[in-house]
């Protein structure tokens, strides 16, 4: 029947909003706001400090080689090296605490990537003027032979096994784990002479692309880590472009009250996901191939793999994060190298965030059983065929300007200056969010037609035809439902309970109300028969009596007192 429909649909709802209550107290329970707050200061610390009293750049407003020297002695050792109070007093240990309260793990490294010269062709009328040719980076062009003293791991190639690296995306390449790397030291002193000693050698020169500085620090009243990787990248062109990652993460799990809270949730959490994994397994076994057409059914099938692999990498974390401290402890003068480790921590907190979205948007499935939601979602079942053709003619449309715009403004304005900003650009167009003077700069003909048409055929023409294949479907659908003959909904069986169970606490008190009357009318004291005698005239069932007596008559002399 429809109501034991209805019922298993309410008991699937439940059990599946206590698994997303766990799964929502296991993510937002490993955010906070110190995070941000811990990011920001850090950030602030070395992206914002000027290079010098004298001068208002900083890092990144960096923009030639003598710029980055400048940077590296400047503020990069005043950031890194906190070893004196504002009193000038010595801090405690030796050891560099940034801001007093971040203790620097381990040391620093400075780590370049080069290509090697004769990696590009000179056209034949310039090879008496032009000597030298260095292409733009690329695994096949990367320079590894030693250059300048020729002897420690800042002159010679290390490649990216030994040096346990992982490639970075960069704003102009992706670069290799491997390169020419310098640690630097515990203390100011030794560090500045390592970098001047750099310097005077000519350690970056024409061949550089990518210059990274790396270093890990540890805040132990917030229990987080932050692992900083600051990229310089030198491009072909000449001059340098700079980019930054600060990656707060919770590596070290298991301290507070609140996270062995959190390892509870932890173990719910993999028990729902096991629970649903072998319901899944039994529906795909009783439906066969049929399971695969129901939009929900793939989405559960989508959760169930998420949920596994961010238990994976967790797993993965915690196990690796253990012997990773265990060597830094070994040894303190070492780089310790949290970069795997911060990514495969910003991957799960990616994937978690995935997950607890695609679990909410599983919701829709038992409110569906609302007839106002029904009709929201069948609209949207219904106009798929007419919103896909739409949306072929919307982005050949919207391809084609993204095409004149790249070719027209690429070499001009930042936000067209590739082919992916061209799009993006375009989207924030139709949001109105856009610098049209730019755009009248680089092309006074071209500038305004391509603004004005494009916001004509968007806005007036394509977002209106959009909004009739919507509104046209919809009151289709609330047409055809209308005529449908009426079904018992969730809410209905809901409320039908809600009711009954009032009914229940209402009789129960009626029925107190009515022993207590009869007690004060039997002088506070009445055998069965007279109790009987007194409820049946009220409209009791004997049924009803006789468990009413049963249980308010403790002492088993078949009377009751007040």
């Amino acid at each position: 029947s429809r109501e034991r429909y209805l019922r298993s649909v309410l008991r699937e709802l439940v059990t599946y909003m206590i698994f997303l209550v766990v799964l929502c107290v296991l993510t937002y329970g490993t955010v906070s706001s110190s995070m941000y707050y811990y990011t920001r200061v850090m950030s602030q610390l070395f992206l914002e400090t000027p290079v010098s009293k004298m001068e208002k750049t900083d890092f990144k407003t960096l923009s030639t080689m003598d710029d980055f020297w400048k940077f590296t002695e400047g503020p990069l050792l005043d950031g890194l090296y906190w070893e004196i109070w504002y009193n000038n007093k010595t801090v405690a240990e030796n050891k560099s605490f940034i801001y007093y309260e971040n203790l620097l793990l381990g040391v620093p490294r400075i780590r370049q990537l080069k290509v090697r010269n004769g990696s590009c062709s000179i056209p034949e009328d310039l090879k008496d003027e032009i000597k030298d040719c260095y292409d733009v980076y690329s695994v096949a062009n990367e320079d590894t032979a030693p250059f300048g003293l020729r002897n420690g791991t800042a002159w010679t190639y290390t490649n990216e096994k030994d040096l346990n690296g992982s490639s970075h995306w960069g704003l102009i390449a992706t670069y290799s784990g491997a390169g020419y790397y310098q640690d630097l030291s515990r203390t100011r002193e030794v560090t500045a002479v390592q970098i001047a000693s750099l310097k005077k050698n000519l350690w970056l020169d024409r061949g550089t692309r990518a210059a990274f500085i790396d270093f890990s620090v540890y805040n132990a009243n917030i229990n987080l880590f932050c692992v900083v990787r600051l990229l310089v990248e030198f491009p072909a062109t000449g001059g340098l472009v700079t980019s930054w990652q600060f990656q707060p993460v919770r590596l070290i799990h298991y301290i507070s009250t609140f996270d062995f809270f959190l390892a509870a949730c932890e173990m719910a959490f993999c028990l729902f996901v096991l629970y649903y994994m072998v319901e899944e397994i039994l529906e795909i076994h009783i439906h066969r191939l049929h399971y695969f057409r129901s939009l929900w059914n793939c989405l559960d099938i989508l959760i169930i793999v998420l949920s596994v692999v961010a238990i994976g990498i967790s797993i993965y974390r915690t196990s690796t994060v253990d012997v990773l401290l265990k060597k830094l402890l070994e040894d303190q003068n070492s780089f310790p190298n949290f970069e795997p480790l911060a990514y495969w921590q910003m991957q799960f907190n990616n994937i978690a965030a995935v997950t607890v979205f695609f679990v909410w948007i599983k919701l829709f499935k038992f409110v569906n059983f609302n007839r106002t939601m029904s009709q929201l979602s069948t609209t949207m079942s219904r106009c798929v065929k007419d919103v896909i053709g739409f949306a072929i003619m919307f982005f050949i449309i919207f391809l084609a300007y993204a095409q004149l715009a790249y070719l027209v403004f690429g070499t001009q304005i930042d936000d067209f200056s590739t082919f992916q900003d061209c799009i993006f650009t375009q989207f924030r167009i139709i949001l109105g969010d856009f610098n049209f003077t730019e755009v009248e700069e680089a092309n006074r003909i071209l500038g305004p037609i391509y603004f004005t048409t494009f916001v004509f055929f968007m806005f007036f023409i394509l977002l209106n035809m959009f909004l009739a294949i919507i509104n046209d479907t919809y009151s289709e659908v609330k047409s055809d439902m209308a005529q449908q003959k009426a079904e018992m909904e969730l809410s209905d069986l809901i409320r039908k309970g809600y009711n009954k169970a009032m009914i229940k606490l209402k009789l129960k008190k009626t029925t107190v109300d009515d022993i207590s009357e009869s007690l004060r009318q039997g002088g506070g004291k009445l055998n069965f028969d007279e109790l009987r005698q007194d409820l049946k005239g009220k409209g009791h069932t004997d049924a009803e009596i006789e468990a009413i007596f049963t249980k308010y008559d403790q002492d088993g002399d078949q009377e009751l007192t007040e």
